[in-house]
């Protein structure tokens, strides 16, 4: 006769069939996702051991390789199966702006947008390029710097824009610190680039500011 791992009250699997995962902690989803604990420690005491370590499910998530597989009970097999479940995270959060399709609303865009740049540990600038229909042409990440800001060059966004057959952009851009309130500098960025698309006729319909669990829009504040 085989014996349940779980104790009676800490069978978080029947509580997401139950009730649904959306009623799980977070501790209790982590424990699903691991499925055993190691030894001397339970899979539901090393989730909640992880979820302290980590800061919080967005710190495992986003967790180098060498610090996560530093953790005692973690390694190169539950790394991949993390990355993996970001990934498809990202995508299924991806369909509404597949390539090609129309932009359906700023909502769609800023989740997009948070899939993409959301767990960047460094800055990331990025251009999502439209055709004059607002369908999209591409997403591309444009510049990367440190956790202080990226260096980003107008003149090579031109170029991009031009060679993408661009109509039009929305910018946007990830604060590691995870604050999405934009900088002076950033709104100077913004108008710089606004500038030197207009030259070209290539509009810029935004540039988003991508925090922690927040998008600010330049073009919702007035600040374009």
């Amino acid at each position: 006769m085989t014996t349940d791992p779980w104790p009676s009250d800490e069978r978080p699997r029947e509580r997401l069939l139950a009730h649904g995962a959306q009623s799980l902690s977070d501790a209790e989803l982590l424990a699903i996702f691991l499925r055993t604990g190691t030894t001397g420690m339970p899979v539901m005491a090393l989730s909640r051991y992880l979820i302290e370590e980590f800061s919080g499910l967005r710190g495992l998530m986003t967790a180098s390789q060498g610090k996560f597989c530093r953790v005692k009970g973690l390694g190169s097999a539950k790394y991949a199966q993390v990355q993996a479940a970001m990934e498809m995270a990202r995508r299924v959060m991806d369909e509404p702006l597949r390539q090609g399709d129309p932009l359906r609303s700023p909502e769609d865009t800023r989740r997009f947008l948070t899939s993409r740049l959301g767990t960047y540990p460094h800055e990331v600038f990025a251009g999502l390029f439209l055709d004059n229909r607002h369908r999209v042409i591409q997403y591309r990440e444009l510049f990367r710097g440190t956790i202080d800001g990226a260096a980003v060059y107008p003149r090579e966004v031109v170029r991009q824009a031009l060679e993408d057959n661009a109509a039009a952009v929305i910018f946007a851009h990830n604060h590691p610190s995870g604050v999405a309130e934009p900088s002076q500098a950033d709104i100077s960025l913004t108008r710089r680039l606004k500038e030197a698309l207009g030259l070209v006729d290539i509009r810029v319909l935004d540039h988003m500011v991508v925090g922690h669990g927040e998008v600010i829009s330049l073009a919702e504040r007035g600040l374009m």
